[in-house]
């Protein structure tokens, strides 16, 4: 199971309800912040989450709502006595962004931090992995997924009423059939594919021809909406996409279900009118608030 809590929601100008973007994603061992805006330490605390548990920060890109919470994360990783290596991705210049952050600011930096800057495919598990795609902003900006691999699975109510057991099971589970105390089983019967799962982030971009082969047949679509229908020309101007446009990627790309998030504060008072634009075109489009949690 993939959950993901929502930590902040809004655009570049933070509400009295919204706070700076930041997603929390957790699949077993690794939990993965997507973004780290303002006061995304607090949102922890909020959440009830251990920000300790940590293993990994994706970076979309550069803009302060999106990056000015690493600093008070890195701090209170090293006043909890962070015991792991963090990991941080993010587009071009994220290396020279983050030397200049250390520069800026006083850590007492008694961890290992690791920055790579990414593209494509660039982390693999056996059970999952992350990918990275350019998007178009005005400066280098990523969006990513994370996909859970379909693995074979032993089906374990079967595989007990044959009594079968040992290192022979190895061959099993890669999907070959074998032969136990004189008689043959199948593989097929015996084990299932575990359905695959995708989730796609994408932030603060114009529509570009890339977002719709990346985001293709995703689960989950977590996506900008910054701007409401009526103002496709300042979304272009600003490079940010309107609700109309990220409903249409999600029609496009086949996806399964449509997050908007990174919403601007005009629509503090009615932010029903960002989700019912995206609901004429794509109907199952959800609109998340701080502190949403969903599973897929």
């Amino acid at each position: 199971m993939i959950k993901l809590t929502f930590l902040g929601t809004s655009d570049a100008i933070p509400t009295a309800e919204r706070n700076h973007t930041s997603i929390l994603l957790n699949y077993k061992e690794e939990n993965i912040l997507v973004d780290c805006g303002e006061g995304t330490q607090r949102q922890f605390r909020k959440a009830k989450l251990n920000p300790n548990k940590v293993t990994r920060i994706l970076i979309t890109h550069w803009h302060g709502d999106h990056v000015l919470g690493i600093p008070g994360i890195l701090q209170t990783l090293s006043f909890s006595e962070y015991n792991k290596t963090l990991y941080i991705y993010g587009p071009l210049g994220t290396k020279e962004f983050m030397r200049n952050l250390f520069k800026t600011f006083v850590f007492h930096k008694n961890f290992k931090i690791e920055v790579e800057e990414v593209s494509g495919k660039f982390f693999e598990t056996d059970d999952f992995y992350i990918e990275a795609e350019k998007m178009r902003h005005g400066i280098p900006c990523n969006a990513y997924n994370f996909v859970k691999k379909g693995n074979l699975r032993i089906d374990k109510k079967k595989l007990a009423k044959t009594k079968i057991q040992g290192p022979i099971l190895k061959k099993l589970k890669d999907g070959k059939d074998i032969v136990y105390q004189g008689k043959k089983y199948l593989a097929k019967n015996l084990t299932y594919t575990e359905d695959g799962k995708k989730v796609s982030f994408v932030f603060d971009t114009s529509f570009n021809e890339r977002i719709v082969p990346f985001v293709k047949n995703s689960d989950l679509l977590i996506c900008e909406s910054t701007f409401g229908t009526e103002m496709e020309d300042r979304a272009e101007e600003y490079k940010h996409l309107t609700s109309k446009q990220t409903a249409e990627i999600a029609k496009k790309s086949n996806s399964k279900k449509l997050i908007l998030t990174h919403i601007s504060q005009r629509y503090s008072k009615n932010p029903k009118k960002i989700l019912d634009s995206a609901k004429k075109i794509f109907k199952n489009s959800h609109l998340v608030k701080d502190l949403d949690e969903i599973e897929v």
